[in-house]
């Protein structure tokens, strides 16, 4: 059969997220066993010197405790192991292992997923409250703040000084959290043991426990306090970090108005106590290190490191003299890959490509063209080759049928644009601007389209409202996989709202390609069916304003299943080409106008969805409508999804 002459039924119907509902999607079996590296069991080199250990206050013994708990198997899918956990201690029965092993709610939902639902919220209020302060802040500087912008705190009278105004009633990061405690939206509000995921609730104590107060009812087959996470980030000189068995030192008699050095001599009580019950009984601990990063709003960057398994623990004389207690930690095994050693790893590579990197197959993929170079690494195949059939361009060029709208008319701003009232290009936003100017410019949330300022606006480059046109911040690599070919991952920490990259190709006519059936690379820029939610798109905020009324019409006529134009890479593109589909991604899609106002050729940028680690791979959701692929034989085209996260729907398209 020749090749049908429908050019939808070749490519994909929108490169964008569909979220169709559960009942829609299509369940293609189970999904395949996952395996996680074993955690390595290095010894960890100790002197135990014979210090007689404190005694603790009266409690229940250790096998006392152990033969209350009440012990309940569970098959595994192999029916010959079985797993043995401690009694339901939720009480509504809501955790529970799903059939293919994954830990899940009550509804299915993966914890993972919703934690990172969660994190999301978070930033959506943080970054929020970030506007609210920065504007604070401009009036300050313009004089024009009102009487409740300066008023002092209670307790500190007489202090009017601009570094007052930074104080920690307008810290934004507080304030979004007690956002979300007001508002119920705390995934996990008490404290909880084991698996399930949760944040280290004390600010100050690197030792979070369940104590006797909180946890005698629903822990009350448990000798109490239970430690239910640490946090190592170089506190005490006493520690000791080999990754996969750690020696942590208790908690209290630090200075920590001062030099934070050990003062005092510690007790078993509190913290310290709870990480000895946890041993006794074994139950396991969430440890948290924590990193410099001066890319961080707070200057550090804290990864989720697993459960460790507290496996012994003695007094000691520490290094200021002082009595202190010590715990030997040992990471459990069959979880995923340390995160910490990504990040000791990135901190040893500088910030030029150096010949050395394994798997080095080209310096830079951009030859010179962006102010960063991008390396392509590959250890994957023998011999290793680079990418091929790729000419680098970091801006779109244009088909010779495609006529680019004249410049739009810009803002009266001078130098930056900083009052939402006055600027132009501010209320195209909905009477706001769509970024804050933290970390070199970051997207409070997803919208329909945000509109920058362009050439014909007074302000300069360093305007907030430009932060997409800046170019790449971050060292990009392009590495190959063992199964989804190409690749991008970041050296360095990427904050949530943060530019990744623009998708840059031809801008073509989507009836140009008819004759195009393996071309995988092609972008259909619908921004008109997302403002709108036409063809089942997620419909964003659409609080903006489209100038041009006649425009507006003539996009209303648009067929609701195929955009009109599209970014073609299969030839010319940049870094965005490699970065591969995920069913939870962590980058998003913005349409982004800034020369001209014509949505239907907006420029394509990739946001930060979430805070992505260094060396995490680079993502986003292709948005394949299934069965939407249909082959020159005019057969459907099925492609199978190799993202492997817990929410995969089995299939690209």
């Amino acid at each position: 059969m020749g090749a049908l002459k429908n050019s939808t039924d070749q490519r994909r119907v929108s490169p964008r997220l569909q979220n169709l509902p559960d009942d829609q999607r299509p369940y293609y079996g189970p999904s395949p066993k996952r395996t996680s590296e074993s955690a390595q069991n290095d010894a960890v080199a100790k002197k135990k010197p014979k210090v007689e250990k404190p005694s603790a206050p009266a409690q229940k013994s250790a096998s006392n405790a152990k033969s209350s708990k009440e012990k309940e198997k569970v098959e595994a899918q192999n029916g010959e192991s079985e797993t043995k956990t401690g009694p339901d201690v939720e009480g509504g029965g809501a955790d529970f292992f799903a059939p293919d092993g994954r830990l899940t709610d009550e509804n299915g939902v993966s914890f993972t997923a919703r934690l990172k639902e969660t994190l999301r919220l978070f930033n959506l209020h943080y970054l929020h409250f970030i506007q609210e302060e920065e504007k604070r802040c401009s009036k300050l500087e313009n004089g024009t703040a009102c009487c409740d912008d300066l008023k002092e705190p209670s307790g500190r009278p007489g202090n009017d000084s601009a570094c007052d105004d930074k104080r920690q009633s307008k810290r934004p990061d507080l304030k979004a959290i007690s956002k979300m405690l007001s508002n119920n939206e705390i995934l996990y509000p008490e404290r909880k043991i084991g698996h399930v995921p949760g944040f280290h609730a004390h600010w100050l104590n690197g030792i979070d426990y369940i104590g006797e107060s909180r946890g005698k009812e629903k822990y009350k087959c448990y000798t109490l306090p239970l430690a239910v996470s640490i946090v190592m980030s170089g506190q005490y000189e006493d520690d000791v970090d080999n990754k996969e068995e750690v020696i942590y030192t208790g908690q209290g008699g630090h200075d920590l108005l001062g030099d934070k050095k050990q003062i005092k001599h510690q007790v078993l009580l509190r913290g310290n106590l709870a990480l000895k019950n946890n041993m006794e009984q074994s139950i396991p601990v969430r440890v948290i290190r924590g990193h410099k990063c001066v890319n961080s709003y707070s200057k550090k960057v804290y990864t989720y490191d697993g459960l460790y398994k507290v496996v012994d623990y003695w007094a000691d004389k520490g290094a200021a003299g002082f009595d202190v207690f010590k715990y030997c930690l040992k990471r459990d095994g069959g979880q995923p890959k340390l995160l910490s050693k990504q990040v000791h790893f990135i901190r040893g590579r500088g910030s030029k490509v150096q010949p050395e990197i394994p798997g080095l197959v080209c310096k830079d993929i951009c030859n010179g063209q962006e102010n960063i170079c991008i390396p392509a690494t590959n250890v994957i195949d023998v011999p290793p080759m680079a990418p091929e059939g790729l000419t680098y361009t970091k801006s779109i060029k244009v088909a010779k049928d495609v006529n680019i709208p004249s410049s739009a008319p810009g803002c009266s701003c001078k130098g930056n644009c900083t009052n939402p009232l006055t600027c132009s290009c501010a209320k195209l936003n909905g009477s706001d601007f769509p970024y804050v100017a933290r970390d070199g410019g970051r997207l409070i949330e997803p919208k329909a389209v945000v509109f920058e300022c362009g050439p014909n606006c007074g302000c300069g480059p360093a305007c907030v409202n430009r932060t997409s046109q800046r170019g790449l911040n971050y060292r990009l690599e392009v590495y190959r996989t063992a199964d989804k070919g190409w690749a991008v991952r970041s050296w360095d920490f990427i904050p949530s709202g943060a530019p990744v990259c623009e998708y840059t190709g031809v801008l073509r006519k989507n009836d140009d390609l008819d004759s195009v059936s393996e071309n995988d690379y092609i972008f259909e820029i619908d921004c008109w069916h997302t403002m709108n939610g036409i063809g089942g798109r997620e419909k964003r905020l659409c609080d903006v304003s489209i100038p041009n009324g006649d425009a507006e019409k003539g996009f209303s006529k648009l067929s609701e299943s195929e955009p009109e134009f599209c970014i073609d890479a299969g030839s010319y593109g940049n870094v965005a080409r490699y970065i591969n589909h995920s069913c939870e991604p962590n980058l998003f899609v913005q349409c982004v106008l800034s020369s001209h106002h014509d949505v239907r050729l907006a420029r394509v940028v990739l946001f930060a969805a979430d805070n992505i680690p260094p060396l995490q791979e680079l993502t986003y959701d292709y948005g394949y409508e299934l069965d939407s692929c249909v082959g020159p034989d005019g057969n459907i085209k099925k492609l199978l999804c190799y993202c492997g996260v817990d929410g995969c729907r089995k299939r690209l398209y």
